[in-house]
C-alpha cells in the first residue's frame, strides 16, 4: 500500500510504500478510492492548536507523532476482512462501496457502548488524527458497523460526509427550536460552512445568513441556499447581523473558531439564543460573564458526530435533500500542494483526493 506522510509538522508529505495490513478477526480493510481534505488537517500538519495567548496544544499529546498519515474524510470498497465478519455482517461483500466512519472510540467505556465514539477519552482510534488516516491507499477498520453504505451518492461528495456533512448535521442539531420567524446565521463559508448551509435546509431551516470575508464563498452559499449574506468584515458586524435577522437571530454556527467570529456570533444572538462553536481556527475569548444569564444565551461546542447521525447524514443525501458544496477531485499525489492552497484560503468548498 502507499501512503502519504508528513515525517516533520510543517515539511511536504512524502510518498510512502509499506506492506498492505491483512485484517484479522473483526476487521475490514478498505481500499480508499476518495479522501476529503479538511482545514483541520492543517492543524494537525503544524503540530499544534492556538489556545490563544501564547498557549498551544500539540497534537503529540494525543497520540500523533510524525510519520503520521492524514486524512479523516475516507471513502473506498471492501477489499477483505477478517473471519468474524460474515458473523457479524451478512450482507457485506467485497467491492462494496462504503464511506468510514472514522471517530472510532475505544469500544468498550460508557460513552462508546452508549453510541457516542466520537466522544471518546478512554482510548479513541480517531483516523487521522491520532491513527493512520486516509491520505493512504488502504485503510484498517476495527469492525463493520463503521461502514455505511453510500450507494447513489458521487463518490467525492460522499467522503465529505464523514467529517464536514456529519460535523455540521451533529451541529445543526445543538440549535434551539426555531420558530418561523427564526434565522440561523452560518460564520464561515469554507468546506464544513457551505454544506451547513445546505444541512439547514434539508432539515427545514429556510432563514439562514451566511457570514464570510470571500465573495466567492458567499455567492456558493446563496447557490446552496442561504438567504442572506453578510461580509463580515464591514463595519459594525454584529449590528448588521442582528439588523439581517430582524432582531430573531435564534442560532449561530461558527465553522471558523476564532475570536472575532464567536464576538460575532455572540453579540447577534436573540433573547435565548444558542452559539454553536464547530470551528477550531484558535484563540481565546474574553467575554462578560453576565449577558450569559440576562440574555439567557447558551454558548456550546459540537466535536464532529456520532455513527447514527452519519448514518442520517447518508439518509437525506440518498434522497437528493443534500446538495454537495463546490468539490474538486485532484490526484493523491498532489496533496501538498493542495494543504498549502487550503492554509492560504484560495479553495472554495472541498478538494477531495483521488486513489
Amino acid at each position: 500500500m502507499i501512503s502519504y506522510q508528513f515525517l516533520e509538522h510543517g515539511r511536504p508529505l512524502q510518498k510512502i510504500l509499506h506492506e498492505t495490513p491483512k485484517p484479522a478477526g473483526t476487521e475490514v480493510l478498505v481500499r480508499i478510492t476518495r479522501s476529503g481534505v479538511c482545514h483541520s488537517d492543517l492543524h494537525i500538519w503544524d503540530g499544534y492548536f492556538d489556545w490563544g495567548g501564547g498557549k498551544r496544544f500539540y497534537v503529540k499529546e494525543r497520540g500523533c507523532v510524525p510519520p503520521f498519515t492524514l486524512g479523516h474524510e475516507p471513502f473506498g470498497t471492501v477489499e477483505d476482512f477478517g473471519s468474524s465478519v460474515s458473523r457479524l455482517d451478512k450482507k457485506l461483500k467485497r467491492g462494496q462501496k462504503r464511506i468510514v466512519f472514522p471517530w472510532i472510540g475505544c469500544g468498550k467505556c460508557p460513552v462508546c457502548t452508549s453510541g457516542q465514539d466520537n466522544y471518546c477519552v478512554s482510548g479513541s482510534r480517531f483516523l487521522g488524527v491520532n491513527r493512520a488516516g486516509a491520505y493512504a491507499s488502504h485503510v484498517l477498520v476495527p469492525h463493520p458497523k463503521y461502514l455505511v453504505d453510500a450507494g447513489g451518492i458521487d463518490d467525492a461528495f460522499a467522503a465529505t460526509l464523514a467529517c464536514s456533512g456529519l460535523t455540521t448535521y451533529s451541529a445543526a442539531a445543538k440549535l434551539p427550536e426555531l420558530g418561523p420567524k427564526d434565522w440561523v446565521a452560518v460564520i464561515g463559508c469554507g468546506g464544513l460552512g457551505l454544506v451547513c448551509v445546505s444541512v439547514l435546509r434539508a432539515k427545514g431551516v429556510r432563514n439562514i445568513i451566511a457570514c464570510d470575508i470571500e465573495p466567492l464563498r458567499l455567492e456558493a452559499a446563496k447557490k446552496l441556499g442561504a438567504k442572506l449574506t453578510l461580509d463580515t468584515r464591514a463595519p459594525e458586524a454584529a449590528q448588521k447581523l442582528q439588523a439581517l435577522a430582524m432582531g430573531q437571530l435564534a442560532g449561530a454556527i461558527d465553522l471558523v473558531g476564532m475570536p472575532a467570529t464567536a464576538a460575532l456570533g455572540l453579540a447577534a444572538l436573540r433573547k435565548g439564543g444558542r452559539f454553536v462553536l464547530c470551528g477550531l481556527f484558535g484563540g481565546e475569548l474574553v467575554h462578560p460573564l453576565p449577558p450569559f444569564a440576562q440574555r439567557a444565551i447558551g454558548f456550546v461546542g459540537s466535536y464532529v458526530g456520532n455513527l447514527q447521525e452519519l448514518k442520517e447524514v447518508v439518509a437525506l443525501a440518498k434522497k437528493g435533500r443534500l446538495k454537495p458544496m463546490p468539490l474538486a477531485v485532484r490526484p493523491a499525489a498532489e496533496v501538498t500542494e493542495i494543504l498549502e492552497s487550503l492554509k492560504a484560503g484560495a479553495v472554495v468548498g472541498r478538494v477531495v483526493l483521488a486513489f
